[in-house]
């Protein structure tokens, strides 16, 4: 079943076009990437999607119905969470006070915060520290849980691996690949295409605020993916 469906999405700042015609489309269960260069129109595009940008109604669907241009909220009670770049942690809270943020809406499924306690153990052994007292691996598990909580079918990923040491990139990675067997489908938006191309059942790549390649990572060479990423 198509969870998302992004039909010819364009978004702009101002005057400023950053998407075009964008197509684009989630199955539930998948693991699907976004990738592309800085600059490229990822983040933008998830903007777009959660209603921090405005776009037509029609260009985005969640479960069948239109919902493009909905208030972030709205979309959040629909299913829809998103893991913002820069993690975002709340400083003036603790760790368990961050997850229990994410749950404010109180939809219901499988996570919890003994659920969260589980997948990233450290979160449990630092829950009355604030979290920005992490390391910046820390706060990354810390952001992606917060994002659970809210129990979302789907849970948009914002370049989990930003400032991050390589080795912490891959646990992330390790865990993220779980989500789905839980009932959460991710869209995830990257710039290291080792690991996300690891777990992505199928890829997008944005290159100038529009579609430059799309399929799945088996069926897609490595120079496919470059000339799509950097321009050819």
């Amino acid at each position: 079943m198509t969870l998302l469906s992004v039909r010819n999405l364009s978004a702009f700042y101002g005057d400023f076009q950053a998407l075009f015609g964008v197509t684009l489309d989630v199955g539930e269960g998948e693991t699907v990437a976004v990738i592309g260069a800085n600059g490229a129109g990822k983040t933008t595009f998830l903007r777009a999607v959660t209603g921090v940008l405005p776009v037509s109604r029609s260009a985005v669907e969640f479960l069948g119905q239109p919902v493009g241009g909905r208030p972030p909220h709205t979309l959040l009670d629909l299913g829809i969470a998103m893991v913002p770049e820069g993690r975002k942690i709340f400083p003036s809270l603790t760790v368990e006070e961050n997850l229990k943020v994410g749950a404010f809406r109180r939809r219901r499924g499988p996570w919890t915060i003994e659920r969260v306690y589980r997948m990233f153990p450290i979160l449990e052994e630092r829950r009355v520290q604030p979290g920005t007292n992490l390391s910046g691996g820390e706060q990354q598990m810390l952001a992606i849980g917060r994002g659970l909580m809210a129990n979302p079918r789907l849970l948009l990923v914002d370049e989990t691996s930003l400032g991050l040491a390589p080795v912490v990139v891959k646990h992330l990675y390790d865990v993220l690949a779980q989500v789905p067997r839980e009932g959460t489908t991710l869209l995830v938006v990257e710039q290291d295409l080792t690991q996300v191309l690891a777990v992505a059942r199928r890829l997008y790549c944005f290159r100038k605020g529009a579609v430059s390649l799309e399929g799945t990572p088996a069926d897609l060479t490595r120079a496919e993916i470059a000339a799509a990423y950097f321009g050819a």
